[in-house]
Parts: C-alpha cells; structure tokens; sequence
C-alpha cells in the first residue's frame, strides 16, 4: 500500500513537471495580456503561456501596454524583431535572444541595457530612457542605433561598420570618435559636450546635426553629399560650406561667424545664420528665388548682403526691411561713409575736419597720419581712410603746391570719377583773363573763363577723342600763353 502511495506521489510530480516545463513563466498582466490580444494564450490571467504559442515567433510587437516587467521574454527563442517601446520597463532580458536583428525599447525606464549577445542586431532604437552607457562593441552588423535623451557619456561605435543612422541628442558625451563609420547617413549628436568633432571621414553623411554644442572648429569640406547640416548654438568663428554644393538647409544661428559664402550652394532653400557676427554674408547663387526661410537678423555689424537682384523686394526674408543688397561683393565697402575731397593746387593748402576717415600720407591707413588744421606745404596725394569692424574704405586727392600766379595742368581725365574731370588753369592771383581751347588743327573747341569749371572734353555734348588739345592764355596785362595739354580717358 505504501508503494502504491509513493509511485501516486513521483507520478503526480512528474506530471506537474512535464506540465510547467511546457509553460513560460509570465509574472506581469500586462504582458500576459498583450499577448492573450495576440493568440499566444488564451483564458484567464494565471502567469503561464504555453512556449510552444511562443518560441518560434519571429515577431513581436509590445508597444504602449504599460507593461513594466518582460519576464518570460527568454523563450522567445526565434524572435528577430521586437517593439517594445513605450512601455514602464526597468529591465530587459534579452540575453537569451540571439536571434534579435531589430530592437525597439525606447521611451521606457531602462537604467541598463545588455545587447552583447545580440550579435546579429541591425536596429536599436533604446531612446528616452535612462541610460549611462550603451555598449555595442559586438554588434558589428548594426546599421541604425538610436540612443537619443539618456544619461549617456561616452559612446564607441568603432566596431559598428556598416553605420548609416547615428542619433545620439541630448545626452552627456563629452567625445565621439566617428571615424570609422565610413557608411554614416545621418548623424544627430544635437545638444551634448562636444568641443570638437571629425566628421572628414564620413563621405556620405547627408544629414548632419550637431547643435547646441561647445564647437569652436568643424570642417564639412570633405561631406559633399551633406543636405541637412544643423550646427546652431555652438562657438564657430569660421564656417566653409563651399564645397558643399547639394546643401539645402543650414541652421548656424547663435555662433560667432564673421563670413559666410552660399554662392556655391544652388539648392540653397532654408538659411538661419541670425545672431553672429557676421560682417559680410553672400547669398548670390541664382537661386534666390527658391529660398523658404532667410534669416540673417540679429548681426550688427552686418552692413552689407550680396544677392542675385538687389532691385527686388524680400518680404518673407529676415530683417525686412534690408536696404543694402548689393549684387557685387565690391560694392559692400561704399556702405563704409569716408569724406571725399577735390584736389587742391595753391600756395599752401590748410586740412579741413572731416566727419568721416582720417587723413594719411599712404594708403590703407599707412604712412604718417595728419590732422585737421595741419598746413600743406609740398605737392602730395593724401589718403582719408575710414575703417570699420567689417571693412574699409578709402579717398585721397592731390595737394599741388606752387608758388606761380597760375597753375597748367598737364593733362586732365574725363571719366566722371571725380578726378581730373576738368581741364582749367587755376589762377592763384586773378591775373588771367580768358582762356581758349583748340585742337590740333586750330579749331576753337571752348572759351574758358577762369572762374568757370573748366572744359569737359565734349563738343556739342559729344565726347572728344584722346589726343593733345592747345590752349591760348590771355592775361589782364594783355600778355598771352600758348601750349598744349593731354586728354586721357
């Protein structure tokens, strides 16, 4: 009898043995519910789901269940792609899971994560959640990771070859080495500690975010592919985007740039570069009209646009009204005010004040500097210069000193630059009478008093050709002087 009794008990053991090891441990309701919703199970909530509903699912999607503990996750032996995001995970066991080639976790309450095992991992999206540190040294074969508003500070994806989607926002890495993800499309490391970052390596990076940095150098010369580049809020003083000529968005506000050149940059659409220090910005790549947003607002010292037509009207465009678009780069230093004086020959000539420049013996404010009030005594040019934060501009005119009673010029230039546009005797001492003009075959071509401005080098409203023109002198004492002169154009 007691035998009997025994052999009762072993087989109702074994029994309940055979019945467990058929049943996957599932402590969370929540779980167990998602996947009763999903056929895995069926019944009420007991903890167990059948592992043969489970272990050859390749498949499982988890997402939004306010599931908070994954327990039983192991016996999905033959699961290749899981979402389990936005769920109250702390933990995730997924050791056991070798066969996982996407993971989606993200905006959970992870503290860690383990994917070590997971040597054939393609995706892993684990962002909004809190980690410090995400190793993925074995996951060789990762093309997407996502690790995005974590507590992360340090990152190595030397190993991860065949790269194409890095996005690491609003963590704490202080360094990143990228190196050697050669593959690299799209890279987002916004708001972190950089201060520096090499990108050379990455030809193919055609989205490229790395704002609200500690940046003061980035060179993206060699990332010709680049379409999106946002690099706002960091401590850039130079920017080169010449090279970089499929570019359609540049977000570089709140920097120090002093210069940028878009000309090169025909598919040029969304443009932020406010709050610098830009002194000159050149947008003129024949594609102006394409532009969404243009926004150069907030650079004080920014005087000066170069476009493709200054003549037409930008409503849409950042500061509206702008009223120095200019269509030449040259033309950007007339919007520097310097004083312009006319030549002087006399005895002696007295420097005026000037409201704008100063006065200097050579050009680009070299030389000896001179100042108003100083008294001229030795034929010179003399330069006013007028300098800037951005730029310069500069004047002179000719001070001829003479002690005759009049003065011949030699030649004169009538270009209407405001030079030598006018051929006339200056009579220091009202001793000349009349003057008369002829050419060399002893036409009369003017009559000159010597208070009148002096001859243009026109006849009848027509411009006169370079050539020696002679002139007739006639003093108050009857005396007269004849010479000839030279028109030059």
């Amino acid at each position: 009898m007691v035998n009997k009794i025994n052999f009762f008990t072993l087989f109702l053991f074994l029994i309940s043995n055979y019945c467990v090891a058929q049943n996957t441990f599932v402590p969370d309701d929540n779980f167990e519910q998602a996947l009763i919703d999903l056929g895995y199970d069926s019944g009420s909530l007991d903890d167990f789901v059948p592992t043969a509903n489970i272990n050859t699912r390749t498949n499982l999607d988890i997402a939004s269940k306010n599931i908070s503990d994954l327990t039983g996750i192991q016996d999905f032996t033959a699961l290749s792609i899981l979402n389990c995001s936005e769920n109250n995970l702390i933990s995730l066991p997924i050791t056991s899971n070798s066969n996982l080639t996407e993971l989606y976790c993200n905006n959970n309450v992870l503290t860690s994560l383990n994917v070590s095992a997971l040597s054939n991992l393609k995706i892993l999206w684990c962002d909004f959640n809190q980690l410090t540190s995400i190793n993925v040294v074995n996951n060789t074969n990762l093309i997407s990771l996502t690790c995005g508003d974590n507590q992360i500070t340090s990152l190595d994806t030397s190993r991860n070859l065949s790269l194409n989607v890095l996005v690491c926002e609003n963590n704490q890495i202080s360094n990143i080495d990228v190196t050697q993800n050669k593959t690299l499309n799209t890279f987002i490391i916004r708001n972190n500690l950089l201060t520096n970052l090499n990108v050379t390596q990455n030809p193919n990076l055609a989205f490229f975010d790395c704002g609200l940095n500690q940046i003061s150098n980035l060179n993206v010369s060699l990332n010709t592919n680049l379409r999106v580049f946002l690099c706002f809020n960091n401590l850039l003083t130079s920017l080169d985007v010449t090279q970089n000529i499929l570019l359609s968005d540049l977000s570089c506000e709140f920097n120090s740039i002093t210069q940028l050149d878009m000309s090169q940059n025909t598919s040029l659409v969304n443009l932020d570069c406010s709050n610098n220090n830009l002194c000159w910005l050149n947008i003129k790549n024949g594609t102006n009209e394409n532009a969404t947003i243009m926004d150069f607002e907030f650079n004080p010292n920014l005087s000066c646009v170069v476009i493709d037509d200054p003549s037409l009207s930008y409503p849409n465009w950042k500061p509206y009204p702008f009223s120095n678009f200019v269509s030449d780069f040259s033309d950007c230093t007339n919007f520097v005010p310097v004083d312009v004086l006319a030549d002087f020959i006399g005895k002696s000539y007295t420097l005026p004040a000037l409201n704008n420049g100063n006065y200097f013996t050579q050009s680009g404010g070299n030389g000896t500097r001179l100042e108003a009030g100083d008294v001229i005594t030795s034929s010179q040019t003399i330069f006013i210069y007028n300098e800037t934060i951005c730029d310069s501009n500069e004047t002179n005119f000719t001070v001829t000193i003479t002690n005759e009673d009049y003065f011949i010029p030699k030649y004169f230039t009538p270009n209407n630059d405001g030079k030598h546009d006018y051929w006339n005797v200056i009579d220091n001492n009202n001793s000349v009478n009349n003057i008369v003009i002829y050419n060399r075959y002893g036409k009369l071509l003017k009559f000159l008093l010597p208070t009148s401005k002096g001859w243009d080098g026109t006849l009848n409203g027509k411009l006169l050709p370079v050539d020696s023109y002679w002139y007739k002198i006639v003093l108050n004492n009857k005396a007269i002087i004849t010479g000839y002169f030279t028109l030059k154009r």
